[in-house]
């Protein structure tokens, strides 16, 4: 005799689908603000991470960005021929490559700082900024939890 498997859950309550819509939610005006500069998310995040760190090896850049270091390196390339960034050997590694900002790309963050942060800024008014901070601290979470037995 074989067990009937218990439902699966409602997808209206189902956690990838939520936050498939969640970040629909957030991405979309993010998206409409990229569109302008016709710059990819996937690059927009490498710009934010380079900004943010500094001079870093592409190891790095793949895990802060999400990215995938085999896409990660296909969007580097690109990038460095629009000007946005440059790469270089490392001094005490020759194997490794260092990623910096250039002037280009610095600017191109600061063309779309005020309207990013605004975007920040009526997600927080609509959502609640402490809620926003919890939901944060909560991903942050359950990005770091392990699988469960």
């Amino acid at each position: 005799m074989t067990e009937t498997p218990p439902p699966l859950r409602k997808t209206a309550r189902s956690l990838p689908i939520a936050l498939l819509r969640a970040r629909e939610t957030v991405m979309g005006p993010i998206r409409e603000m990229l569109a302008k500069s016709s710059i990819s998310e996937q690059k927009w995040r490498v710009l934010r991470v380079l900004d943010e760190m500094g001079p870093v090896e592409q190891t790095a850049i793949a895990d802060a960005a999400c990215l995938l270091l085999p896409s990660l390196t296909r969007i580097l390339f690109a990038m460095e021929k629009d000007g946005y960034l440059a790469r270089r050997t490392d001094d005490h590694d020759r194997r490794k490559s260092i990623v910096e900002l250039t002037e280009a790309g610095r600017a191109l963050i600061a063309r779309h700082a005020d309207e990013s942060n605004a975007i920040m800024t009526r997600l927080e008014q609509r959502f609640g900024e402490k809620k926003v901070a919890e939901l944060l601290d909560l991903l942050e979470e359950l990005r770091g939890s392990g699988p469960r037995e």
